[in-house]
C-alpha cells in the first residue's frame, strides 16, 4: 500500500528510481572492479612464484 504523496508523488517516486539506478551501477561497478583486482593479484602472485622457482633452481 502506497501513501498519498499529492502533488509531489511524481519527484518522490523518480527520486527513489533514480537512487535504485545509481545503487544498481555502483554495485555493479563494484564487482567488475572486484574480478579486476583479484585477476590482477593472481597474475603477481603467479609471477611471483614463477621468479622465486627460478631462483631456487639457480640456487639449488
Amino acid at each position: 500500500m502506497m501513501p498519498d504523496l499529492g502533488s509531489y508523488a511524481q519527484y518522490v517516486l523518480s527520486s527513489y528510481a533514480v537512487s535504485l539506478v545509481l545503487i544498481v551501477v555502483l554495485v555493479a561497478m563494484s564487482m567488475h572492479r572486484a574480478r579486476k583486482v583479484k585477476a590482477e593479484l593472481e597474475a603477481i602472485e603467479a609471477r611471483v612464484k614463477r621468479q622465486s622457482g627460478e631462483r631456487a633452481t639457480r640456487n639449488g
